[in-house]
């Protein structure tokens, strides 16, 4: 649990959100890079940045509605690109068509539904005329290299970023998470020539004033510093994450289709019952799942993510209380299924269906009662003897300590069904 905010580990799920200029080309959030689109030419959607369909009601209101409890929003992704009303800059919303800040809007929306709010903020910039050019950038082929990166001060670009983290940590009043993106040293990829980290970003400097002005709130992992989380992204861990062999609070950071921001003829989209057995799958090992959506140029989250929110919030409206507050459990599950653990409660997570029967190791003794979650009727627990031979229609018996639970034929139409049970007063402890 992080001290200072134990909400973060209750909660479990949240919202990522990215959202920028690159939401117009519609091909990837990395869209400047990976087309080599120098800052003259892609300009030409700052001209044409108009989100008439911006309601950060409705973002909050499917995140709310899907059973996250926070949201992270990218106020400026690696494009340079601000969405609020920044002094430090005239790269910003309210010098496109949208005409105004962005990000006030959206952090009153947030906590009119309840959600702890979040900003995301990139350390890299490749708009910034200070930001020097390096293997990351998108001019990283120009063959006027030296000329580009020529009068070029990172010190200056390093008083900007600090200048506007201090904007946003002083004009919204409190804000729950920072998440930093992204550190690459020297020397850490071969491919990133004239890497930047601690040293670049003024990383120490920096989170110390965020510890300043927002004592209360988490901060990331991507300073180059250790920070309050580890955030893995795009992969689901195989254990527990661990610091100094210690585990950690975690989250990853997973995407619907592979794309951060909006990507239009993307259609590699994950189905809604493997995202719940990403977020099951998370919380058992005890971490978070930060799930993002990349709303469309006009401001809209689109149909296709409307619809995996959708049926996430299905399942967690019947299904939360295996997920917030839970955590690891000390027993191994069986195969195909994942335990978590809330209080003198376990849930098995069964991501497929046995028939008729579950058993599971260790629990003999342990549970008072069990029911399917999802309606809560009971199941029939048994307590095979370990001597006890198979017949020709009876069960055969489990190694010793197991617990057998009597499973309906039918498997309960839910994206993963959940099975609760009531752990008998000590049965932590044995």
């Amino acid at each position: 649990m992080i001290k200072q905010a134990p909400w973060f580990t209750e909660a479990r799920l949240g919202m990522f959100v990215h959202w920028g200029l690159y939401a117009l080309p519609a091909r990837h959030e990395w869209v400047m890079n990976r087309e080599e689109i120098s800052p003259e030419d892609y300009e030409k959607y700052f001209r044409y940045f108009e989100p008439d369909l911006y309601e950060p009601r409705e973002w909050a209101r499917a995140a709310r509605q899907a059973g996250m409890k926070y949201v992270v929003l990218t106020t400026k992704h690696h494009e340079g690109f601000c969405l609020w009303d920044s002094a430090l800059t005239d790269y910003k919303a309210p010098n496109t068509p949208a005409g105004r800040d962005l990000i006030g809007p959206y952090v009153e929306a947030l906590r009119a539904e309840g959600l702890k709010v979040g900003f995301y903020h990139s350390l890299i910039d490749w708009h910034h005329p200070d930001f020097t050019v390096d293997g990351v950038h998108p001019q990283r082929n120009a063959k006027d290299l030296d000329a580009l990166n020529q009068g070029r001060k990172m010190s200056r670009y390093r008083q900007y970023l600090h200048g506007q983290v201090r904007e946003l940590l002083t004009n919204y009043g409190e804000i729950d998470y920072l998440f930093f993106d992204f550190s690459y040293p020297e020397g850490s990829n071969p491919q990133f020539w004239n890497g930047k980290g601690r040293e670049a970003w003024g990383s120490e400097e920096l989170l110390a004033m965020v510890r300043e002005l927002q004592p209360n709130i988490v901060v990331n992992d991507r300073l180059d510093i250790p920070g309050d989380i580890v955030t893995p992204e795009q992969y689901q861990p195989s254990g527990p994450m661990l610091v100094d062999g210690v585990p950690y609070p975690w989250e990853a950071c997973q995407t619907l289709n592979g794309s951060w921001g909006y990507d239009r003829d993307n259609l590699d989209y994950k189905s809604v019952d493997l995202l719940v057995r990403m977020l099951v799958d998370g919380v058992s090992k005890g971490g978070n799942l930060l799930l993002n959506v990349g709303p469309t140029a006009r401001g809209n989250i689109d149909p296709r993510a409307l619809a995996s929110l959708h049926g996430i919030g299905d399942w967690m409206a019947l299904h939360s209380r295996s997920i917030y507050g839970a955590g690891v459990a000390p027993w191994t599950p069986p195969q195909d299924t994942r335990y978590t653990l809330r209080g003198d409660r376990l849930y098995v997570h069964l991501f497929a269906w046995p028939f008729e029967f579950v058993h599971l190791p260790a629990l003999a003794g342990k549970v008072d009662y069990a029911q399917l979650l999802n309606d809560a009727s009971e199941l029939t627990l048994l307590e095979l003897s370990a001597d006890r031979q198979a017949q020709n229609t009876e069960q055969g018996g489990q190694p010793a300590g197991t617990l057998s639970l009597k499973l309906p034929v039918q498997r309960p139409e839910v994206a993963v069904p959940v099975l609760e049970l009531f752990l008998k007063e000590g049965a932590l402890n044995d």
